[in-house]
């Protein structure tokens, strides 16, 4: 009986420094020391170790996050009576939360995710944005052939963008975005669709391996 508030203030701390780690890497991004954690949340560097012993914990948590976000976004965009205005909102949007959150824009193109979360979170966003993508292209606000995909490669692109005008000009992405759209509304697409195990790669989630089980039951064979 006496444990169970040992438990309630063990968790709250560990919201605690989680909450701190995730405020201080928007800031700060990736690289922010557990030191400095720690003291922004006034315990002692050893307690952020024992609570997150591995950093990956503490990404993990920024990039799942960020997933649930997107997904909200999505499911309001879809609801949009005109696709192509719940498609350039929904990508705003998104970029507004990068550009608000230093550790994210490094999470998403330094290809450090999870490979799990990943594939994760394309499975829960991609049907969304496909619903978009599809509704534009039957209204004609997109040519034939667009997809998903597509969008991934703008997102790459004008976040890359960002990233690099970050400390130069913060609101650079914008004007790149609004190119990027134009291009893709307009354009005539050479070459195959990316399909998800191309997504994938792009956001650096490794090939998946042959089952080795299969193999050995075929080769037995």
């Amino acid at each position: 009986m006496e444990e169970r508030p040992l438990r309630r203030d063990a968790e709250r701390n560990r919201q605690l420094l989680l909450r701190t780690a995730l405020a201080l890497m928007a800031r700060d991004g990736l690289g922010v020391s557990y030191e400095k954690i720690a003291h922004e949340a006034g315990t002692g560097t050893g307690t952020v170790y024992r609570r997150f012993p591995e950093r990956t914990d503490l990404v993990d948590a920024l990039f799942t996050e960020h997933v649930d976000a997107v997904v909200g976004l999505a499911e309001r965009a879809s609801r949009a009576e005109d696709a192509w205005e719940g498609l350039t909102w929904f990508l705003t949007r998104q970029f507004e939360l990068e550009a608000d959150n230093r550790g994210l824009g490094e999470l998403l193109r330094s290809g450090n995710q999870a490979s799990h979360l990943v594939v994760r979170g394309r499975a829960r966003i991609t049907p969304l944005v496909a619903g978009l993508v599809d509704r534009a292209v039957s209204a004609g606000q997109l040519p034939a052939g667009v997809v998903p995909g597509d969008l991934v490669a703008v997102h790459l692109m004008v976040g890359a963008v960002m990233d690099a005008a970050r400390e130069v000009d913060p609101t650079l992405w914008r004007r790149s975005l609004t190119v990027a759209l134009a291009g893709l509304r307009h354009a005539e697409l050479p070459g195959t669709p990316p399909d998800e195990h191309v997504i994938d790669r792009l956001y650096g989630v490794p090939p998946a391996q042959p089952d080795q089980e299969v193999v050995h039951r075929d080769t037995a064979e």
